[in-house]
């Protein structure tokens, strides 16, 4: 378990799965370079999502995706 100064006590293995899922699409779209080191964005557009109350790995990953790439769009 990870504590972020106060704020709700996250899983760790849901956001290392939800990254998981969401860098391998976006690595395979060709929006991520294929590199071992974690992209800081996405991570911290997943434990954003998580401190607004969502938990399923699946729609974390997707929501990520969406966010992800909206940001990268403009």
């Amino acid at each position: 378990m990870l504590h972020d100064r106060g704020m709700q006590v996250m899983n760790v293995e849901v956001v290392a799965d939800s990254y998981a899922i969401a860098a391998n699409y976006l690595r395979l779209s060709g929006a991520l370079p294929d590199t071992i080191t974690p992209n800081e964005q996405l991570v911290d557009i997943i434990v954003q999502l998580i401190h607004r109350g969502e938990f399923n790995k699946l729609r974390l990953a997707n929501k990520a995706i969406s966010m992800f790439e909206m940001a990268h769009s403009a």
